[in-house]
C-alpha cells in the first residue's frame, strides 16, 4: 500500500471515529472513545482498507489503561479479595464453564470443528487464546473471529447496560487538565517497569496486568502519585479500539459465513448466561447489578475496565474478578479444549467449507 493512501485512509478513519464518539458521547455511553473508534474500524477492515494497528502501539494503549486501572484501584482490591475471596472464585468458575459449555454444545451439533470451538468460546484472553489454538490444531482464523465478535459484543452490550443504570441527568463539567508533570512521568516510568517485570516473569497480558500490579501496588502505598493527561487516555482508548475493529476483515467474513449463525448463537449465549450469574449475584453479594454485569462479562478485560472506570460500578471487585478469571483461563484453556473435544468429530459442518484448508494439524 502505498504511504500516501494508507495515510488518507487513516485521515478518514480518525475522522469517522471522532464522529461516532462525539455521537456516543453525546447519548452519555460510557467509552465513547473506545467504541466510536472500535466500531469505525470494524466498517473500514470489512471495506478491506488493509489497515492495522502496529503491536508496539496496542500495548503501550493497555499499559496506559493498566495505569489507569492502578491509580483508580486502591486497597480495596486487596480487601475485595480477602473478603470474597470464594464467592469471586465462584464467579470466575461459572464464567469459564459458561465458555466451555458452549463449545461442548457447539462440537456436539456438529456447528463448529471441536479444538476450534473450545478456544473460541473460551471467556477471555482474546489475543493469547488465538495463538495458543495454533499449537492444539485449531484454525486460528476461526477462533480470532469467534473472540473478537466476542470482545465486540460485549464492549458493545456491557456499554449499553451502563448506559441504562448510570445516571446521566446532570453529567459533571469536565475538571480542567492539570496533571503534574512529574507525576505523568512516574505513570510512565510505572509502566515500562511494569510491562518489562511482567513480560519477564512471562505473565499473560503483560502489557496490561504489569503496571496495573505494580502501579496499583506503589500507589496504594503512597510511594508513586500516578496522573495520565487526557488526550494520553483518549489515544489509548481509541487505540485499542482500533486493533479489535481493523481485525474484521472481509476475507474473514468470507471464509466465515458458514460458521457464522453458530458463532453468534455462541457469542449470545455466553453472555446470557454471564448476565443470568450477575442477577444471582446481586442477591448473594451487597453489589449492584451494573458491577455484577461488568465483573461477569466474558472479556476483554481492557475494555471492561474502561467502560467500569467511567460508570458507576464498583472498580475494585470489577478488576478482581476479570484479572483472576484471566489466568484462571489461560491455565485451564487447553486443557477444556482437550475435553471439548475429546469424542468428537474434528470436522463438523464445515467440511464443505474452507476453514479447514491449511489449519495446522495438532
Amino acid at each position: 500500500m502505498l504511504p500516501f493512501r494508507s495515510l488518507g485512509l487513516w485521515t478518514a478513519l480518525v475522522a469517522a471515529s471522532g464522529a461516532l464518539a462525539y455521537g456516543l458521547a453525546a447519548a452519555h455511553f460510557p467509552a465513547a472513545l473506545l467504541l466510536g473508534p472500535m466500531l469505525a474500524a470494524i466498517a473500514f477492515g470489512v471495506g478491506g482498507a488493509g489497515l492495522g494497528v502496529p503491536k508496539p502501539g496496542f500495548l503501550a494503549a493497555q499499559a496506559m489503561i493498566g495505569c489507569l486501572v492502578a491509580k483508580a484501584v486502591t486497597t480495596e482490591i486487596v480487601a475485595t479479595i480477602t473478603e470474597d475471596g470464594w464467592l469471586i472464585l465462584a464467579v470466575v468458575l461459572v464464567t469459564v464453564v459458561a465458555g466451555a459449555v458452549v463449545g461442548w454444545a457447539l462440537t456436539r451439533l456438529r456447528i463448529l470443528p471441536g479444538t476450534t470451538a473450545a478456544w473460541g468460546s473460551s471467556p477471555g484472553g482474546a489475543a493469547a487464546m488465538v495463538a495458543m489454538s495454533e499449537e492444539y490444531g485449531a484454525d486460528p482464523r476461526l477462533v480470532a473471529f469467534m473472540q473478537y465478535v466476542r470482545v465486540v459484543a460485549v464492549v458493545l452490550s456491557a456499554s449499553a447496560v451502563a448506559r441504562l443504570l448510570t445516571d446521566v441527568a446532570a453529567p459533571a463539567a469536565p475538571a480542567p487538565d492539570a496533571t503534574p508533570p512529574l507525576a505523568v512521568l512516574a505513570t510512565l516510568a510505572v509502566a515500562a517497569a511494569g510491562f518489562g517485570l511482567a513480560s519477564l516473569l512471562r505473565m499473560p497480558a503483560a502489557a496490561l496486568i504489569g503496571p496495573m500490579l505494580l502501579g496499583a501496588l506503589l500507589h496504594a502505598l503512597g510511594l508513586v502519585g500516578m496522573a495520565l493527561p487526557m488526550p494520553l487516555l483518549d489515544l489509548a482508548y481509541a487505540t485499542i479500539g482500533w486493533y479489535v475493529g481493523l481485525r474484521f476483515r472481509r476475507e474473514t467474513l468470507r471464509e466465515t459465513v458458514v460458521a457464522l449463525p453458530g458463532i453468534l448463537v455462541a457469542t449470545v449465549a455466553v453472555i446470557a448466561l454471564c448476565a443470568v450469574w450477575a442477577y444471582g449475584l446481586t442477591r448473594l453479594l451487597p453489589i449492584d447489578f451494573l458491577t455484577a454485569y461488568l465483573a461477569t462479562s466474558p472479556g476483554g478485560l481492557d475494555s471492561v475496565a474502561i467502560i467500569a472506570v467511567g460508570s458507576k460500578a464498583d472498580v475494585s471487585f470489577v478488576l478482581a474478578v476479570q484479572t483472576l478469571r484471566l489466568f484462571v483461563v489461560l491455565l485451564t484453556g487447553p486443557l477444556l479444549a482437550k475435553w471439548i473435544a475429546r469424542g468428537a468429530p474434528d470436522k463438523g459442518t464445515l467440511d464443505k467449507g474452507t476453514l479447514d484448508k491449511g489449519a495446522p494439524k495438532a
